[in-house]
């Protein structure tokens, strides 16, 4: 893991109104804690993290901060990195501090490597389950990633962090029989209903009633027909 220099600035005050003036000044406010010493408020410039970011640091990043105005200097880690919910930007960061010679424990995330025999000829789906794993090791030895290689994988097999090969300086501290990835079946499509069932009888159309004179004379063309025949009858 590359160490990432950082200058910073020590803040003289602290606050919500400071924090703001630190934003407009193109600054980030920050704190720096851990390893049984006091926290210790500062800021950071954002272009400075920005360049760091586009240049490769992680989530893992180890950063070398370089008090202004001094010789102190101290390796720290990000804990905790708060942004504004609509730029997106950093708006207050949470170093911790960490000893070069000790371990720490931390997340990384796997690379999937080559394809999936059960995905490459029989269409299945590779399915990935867990995308970081909790290591321990030296902040030196920390790895960009951890890979995975799912090359042999059939419909049905999966990979467990127990059959992730081991890599130098690192311990896996996950649980072990926790699944990373597996493949599985193709989704199947299900079959259109039938416009009809075969057999069942059509769907008579509703009796349409006729309009006018002739409507009257079918609903009661008995009635009228005996009054017809006693005019007759009289003439």
């Amino acid at each position: 893991m590359k160490t990432i220099e950082l200058a910073v600035e020590k803040r003289s005050t602290i606050g919500k109104g400071e924090a703001r003036r630190s934003r407009a000044a193109g600054r980030i406010p920050a704190v720096v804690y851990g390893a049984g010493k006091p926290n210790v408020p500062i800021s950071v410039d954002r272009k400075a993290l920005s360049d760091a970011f586009r240049g490769g640091a992680g989530d893992n990043a180890i950063f070398l901060l370089k008090l202004a105005g001094s010789d102190q200097s101290r390796h720290a880690m990000i804990r905790e990195m708060q942004r504004d919910p609509v730029s997106r930007k950093p708006v207050h960061i949470d170093f911790v501090r960490v000893l070069m010679d000790v371990k720490v424990k931390v997340e990384v995330p796997i690379e999937i490597v080559g394809i999936a025999k059960g995905v490459k000829t029989d269409q299945g789906i590779l399915d990935v389950v867990t995308r970081e794993i909790e290591i321990e090791c030296l902040p030196t030895d920390i790895p960009a990633h951890i890979p995975v290689d799912v090359t042999e994988l059939a419909i049905g097999d999966a990979i467990r962090i127990s059959d992730l090969k081991p890599v130098a300086g690192v311990e896996i501290v996950d649980n072990p029989e926790k699944v990373v990835v597996h493949v599985t079946h193709p989704t199947r499509e299900e079959e259109p209903v039938a416009a009809a069932v075969e057999g069942a009888a059509e769907p008579t159309e509703p009796e349409v009633l006729k309009k006018g004179k002739a409507a009257s004379e079918e609903e009661a063309p008995e009635a009228e027909k005996p009054e017809k025949k006693e005019k007759e009858k009289e003439k």
